[in-house]
């Protein structure tokens, strides 16, 4: 592989699941199976990156437990909590009018019309309902990622601009 290869994270390796090797991951994928379209992972650590190939994989919760290859008890499984999994830029699949990837967002600048800046793209955050995108600035900012708050993505100028206004006052506590 080229060393200008870029990488694009697919997920999390979040900790093992039972005592045979599996791993519990988190996937950033939509829908969050669509990892499974890649059957080589690239696990990435403090160590750098290896190559796995996924054997079996079934829902659990909200999350995904999977068996790799060579992974075959609970210690292996547990070194491997925390690790990223990434594929190779190349290997996504071309994207749509309208369509971006969430690793090129990052580190864009958000604005609000009329030119606002409210800070930069951190991270992405699921939810039940939809992602939510986490922007810093003065303070942080959690906008939701639809395409009715997403109003368009300028490459050339790093920006994404945004049709959102925060939600007036805080709600009450109850006891």
């Amino acid at each position: 592989m080229p060393p200008e290869e870029t990488w694009v994270e697919l997920g999390r390796i979040v900790g093992a699941f039972g005592i045979r090797g599996w791993v519990r991951i988190e996937s950033y994928t939509d829908p969050p199976a669509g990892i499974f379209d890649y059957p080589t992972w690239h696990l990435r650590s403090h160590d750098g990156r290896r190559v796995v190939r996924v054997e079996e994989a079934r829902p659990q919760g909200r999350q995904f437990a999977v068996r790799l290859a060579g992974c075959t008890d609970r210690d292996s499984a547990a070194r491997m909590a925390r690790e990223t999994i990434e594929v190779p830029r190349s290997e996504l699949p071309k994207l749509g009018a309208r369509e971006h990837y969430r690793a090129d967002l990052i580190g864009m600048k958000v604005c609000r019309a009329p030119g606002e800046l409210l800070g930069k793209v951190a991270y992405f955050i699921d939810t039940p309902g939809h992602a939510v995108m986490v922007v810093q600035g003065e303070r942080d900012y959690w906008i939701p990622a639809t395409a009715q708050h997403l109003r368009r993505v300028d490459r050339e100028q790093q920006t994404v601009w945004v049709d959102w206004q925060e939600p007036v006052g805080e709600p009450e506590a109850r006891g």
